[in-house]
C-alpha cells in the first residue's frame, strides 16, 4: 500500500467524516461506482453520493461541508472540471483527496491530500487507481466503523496481479472472436448491475464511443425491464458483465430474457475465472476488476481488427469544448 494512501487514512481517523462524494468524470468516474457499492453495502454511519464533476459544482450539495469526504479522480489531473470540483469542495471546508497519475498536474495541486497511483502491466496491483478507490473505502470503514474487511481486501488487491495474467491469458482467444465477429457492428449495449455497473459503464462511454466511435449505452441489468428490453432484437449485441456480488440475481435474469430472444450475447461472468488468492467476504469487490481486465482485452482487439486505435479522438483535446 502506497505511503500517501497510508496517510490518508491517518487522516481519516483524526476527522469526524458522515458523508463521502465521489467526483470524477468518464473513465475516472467509472471507477468510484463500485466503491460507492461498498459503502452502501458496508456503512452503517456513513453516507454517500456519486457526481461527474461539473454536475458536483452546479448542483450544490447543501449537505457538503467540512464533515464531508470528497474523493476526487482524473488520470493527467488536468480535467478542468475536476479541478474545479476540488477547489469547491475546499472551499465549503470538505477534506479532498484525489488520485492522479501525475503528482505536479493542477489537481494534485488543488488537493490537500494526494495520490499518485501506478498505472503498468507489471506494477503491484495494489498500487493502482481500482484498488487504490477500494483501499480508501475499506480504511475508511475500519477506521470509522471498525470494518474487518480491510485486511481482506489488501491481501486480495496483493494477489490479484497473477489472477489478472491467468484471466488474459484464458480469454485471449475469446476476445478475438469478440473483435472479428462485432468489427461492423454499428450498436453494442454493455449490461451489469451492482459492483459491475461502473464497468459497464466503462466500457459503453469510454471503449466504444470515445475511443471507438461505436454506439452504446450501459444499461442497468434492474432497470431491462422497465424500457431497454424493446430494443433487443437477434441482431441486436449485448456485452452482459454477471458478477458474483448480491445484485446477480439481477443480471442473471436480463440474461436469461437476452439469451432467449438475443443471438448476438457476449457473456463474462466472473464465476468462471479462477479467483483464489481473492477472500470470499470480498470476491463482490474483487470480481469486477478482473472483468475490466478481459473487456480491456477485448477492446484491445477490437481496436486492432477495425484499424481504429485506441488512441484515436476526433474532438477529445482537438477542438475547444
Amino acid at each position: 500500500m502506497l505511503p500517501e494512501v497510508q496517510k490518508a487514512l491517518e487522516v481519516f481517523e483524526e476527522r469526524n467524516i458522515d458523508r463521502v462524494y465521489f467526483v470524477a468524470c468518464g473513465g475516472s468516474s467509472s471507477l468510484m461506482f463500485a466503491s460507492k457499492f461498498v459503502l452502501d453495502r458496508e456503512s452503517g454511519t456513513i453516507d454517500s453520493d456519486l457526481y461527474s464533476s461539473n454536475e458536483f459544482i452546479h448542483r450544490n450539495p447543501k449537505k457538503l461541508n467540512e464533515k464531508s469526504l470528497v474523493i476526487l479522480c482524473s488520470h493527467y489531473g488536468k480535467t478542468p472540471e475536476t479541478v474545479e470540483a476540488a477547489r469547491f469542495a475546499k472551499e465549503k471546508g470538505a477534506l479532498t483527496v484525489s488520485l492522479t497519475f501525475d503528482a505536479e498536474s493542477p489537481l494534485a495541486k488543488t488537493s490537500e491530500y494526494v495520490i499518485v497511483y501506478l498505472d503498468k502491466d507489471d506494477s503491484n496491483y495494489v498500487n493502482e487507481a481500482p484498488a487504490i478507490m477500494l483501499e480508501l473505502v475499506f480504511g475508511l470503514l475500519a477506521v470509522k466503523e471498525g470494518n474487518e474487511k480491510f485486511d481482506d481486501i489488501i491481501s486480495s488487491l496483493e494477489n490479484l496481479r497473477p489472477i489478472l495474467t491467468k484471466a488474459k491469458a484464458e480469454t485471449l482467444v475469446q476476445a478475438k472472436e469478440f473483435a472479428e465477429a462485432y468489427k461492423d457492428e454499428k450498436i453494442i449495449y454493455t449490461m451489469g448491475s451492482g459492483a459491475n455497473y461502473g464497468i459497464a459503464y466503462w466500457f459503453a462511454i469510454c471503449i466504444l464511443m470515445e475511443m471507438q466511435w461505436i454506439h452504446s449505452h450501459a444499461i442497468h441489468a434492474g432497470e431491462y425491464f422497465h424500457g431497454p428490453f424493446e430494443i433487443l432484437d437477434k441482431e441486436v449485441p449485448i456485452i452482459q458483465l454477471v458478477g458474483v456480488d448480491e445484485t446477480r440475481p439481477l443480471e442473471e435474469r436480463s440474461l436469461e430474457f437476452t439469451e432467449r430472444y438475443g443471438e448476438k450475447v457476449i457473456v463474462l461472468d466472473a464465476k468462471e475465472f479462477d479467483l483464489t488468492g481473492t477472500a470470499d467476504s470480498v470476491k463482490g469487490y474483487i470480481a469486477p476488476l478482473v472483468l475490466q481486465t478481459v473487456l480491456r482485452q477485448y477492446a484491445g482487439e477490437l481496436a486492432e481488427v477495425r484499424n481504429h486505435p485506441l488512441t484515436t479522438r476526433r474532438y477529445m483535446w482537438k477542438v475547444p469544448y
